[in-house]
């Protein structure tokens, strides 16, 4: 790694360029992407320092050929990275599901704004939640950070990186307006400091080797575009030497592992945060900035003798059913989400909790982050 790719020490940034330093620290030497508010800071910070690291940049023409070149990057054997917001993030879909069918390694930072269509430039959004679940065609899983500030923005890139190169597959840092140009101290460690997981790469002979032949992990090893293997790369439905092949026969398992290598090992990939849960009535379940506001609410209902609970989420996908399920039968009165859209992962909540448990959304569908007041009136509700 370059001298120049940690920049080690006490930084005041954003997390826009948080987020970009991370891709770098991560080990990132080819970044696509293509302007757009309020993520530009990140592809700007790109644009600066990857030359500085031997590093590659690139403006594409658009966003899905910004993915696209990204893809292409990381099958060169260089680990790749963009940054979007709302509507190029729509763009990004067709590629990214390219991305999953060919289980190819990069991150895609989204700093979330209101929508739908151009909706909200410079304003804070968390609307795009559903969309990286559902946003490309088939069935598939994915993998998404919520950073709460620039410090976790930097972590979380980190993560991130290491989280698509040990499953093969393209990983979202899902992060917001707010977050993202929020200035606050960053500390970057030494790069010996930095836990990396990198590609692992096929042992075999190229007669040997089958592109899409996975370990025990349900993840195959990788090769090099150059280094001598002949491998065929296709969105199209394809056998372990990556063929295609339109059978049923051939599609169900491949999918089926394309999901399981995720759900699988979603207990080793689960994040979040716990506040006060082993004696909640209440519990508050958020993500992003909205957390900071959410744990303010809690400190002061726990002032007031109020049993109020918060988690949360680091990975918002895969969802942490298990936690939700744990605390529900438990028989807690209610969860409690707040989030800047109107109402998204509540659904996952409420889907979990089930009928015996009210889930009750704080809703706000962009501009702005929530006022305390409003979340202390759905705690009201829940503790009458």
């Amino acid at each position: 790694m370059s001298d120049h790719a940690v920049l080690t020490g006490e930084h005041f940034m954003t997390g826009d360029e948080a987020a970009a330093e991370g891709g770098l620290a991560a080990g990132c030497r080819f970044f696509g992407g293509y302007p757009i508010t309020p993520a530009t800071e990140v592809t700007e910070r790109m644009a600066e320092r990857l030359p500085e690291v031997g590093g590659v940049f690139i403006q594409m023409e658009d966003e899905m050929a910004s993915m696209n070149a990204i893809l292409g990057a990381s099958w060169a054997g260089v680990k790749s990275m963009s940054s979007t917001s709302g509507p190029g993030f729509s763009l990004m879909m067709e590629n990214f599901g390219l991305g999953i069918m060919t289980e190819t390694p990069c991150v895609l930072v989204n700093v979330q704004r209101g929508g739908p269509s151009t909706g909200l430039p410079t304003l804070v959004g968390q609307q795009d939640m559903q969309q990286c679940k559902w946003g490309s065609h088939g069935d598939f899983e994915v993998i998404a950070l919520s950073p709460s500030s620039p410090q976790e923005a930097f972590d979380f890139a980190i993560h991130a990186f290491n989280l698509s190169e040990q499953y093969r597959l393209p990983v979202f840092l899902m992060m917001d307006e707010s977050v993202g140009h929020m200035f606050e101290k960053v500390v970057i460690p030494p790069a010996d400091q930095i836990k990396l997981v990198e590609r692992r790469y096929t042992t075999k002979k190229p007669g040997d080797y089958l592109p899409f032949l996975p370990d025990e992990d349900l993840v195959p090893p990788m090769i090099k575009f150059g280094d001598g293997y002949r491998v065929h790369v296709t969105g199209l439905t394809h056998d372990e030497k990556g063929y295609p092949v339109m059978e049923q026969s051939c599609h169900h398992p491949l999918v089926t592992r394309l999901v399981d290598k995720i759900k699988k090992n979603a207990h080793k990939i689960y994040m979040y945060d716990e506040h006060y849960l082993d004696d909640a009535e209440v519990v508050m379940v958020s993500y992003g900035i909205t957390a900071r506001i959410a744990q303010q609410v809690v400190e002061e209902c726990r002032a007031d003798g109020k049993k109020v609970g918060h988690l949360r989420l680091i990975t918002c996908w895969p969802f942490p059913e298990a936690k939700i399920r744990e605390l529900a039968d438990r028989g807690v009165k209610g969860f409690i989400v707040p989030e800047i859209n109107l109402g998204q992962m509540s659904l996952e909540v409420e889907r979990v909790a089930g009928r015996g448990v009210p889930t009750i959304c704080v809703p706000n569908a962009g501009g702005a982050v929530h006022k305390p007041e409003e979340i202390h009136a759905a705690v009201r509700e829940v503790i009458k």
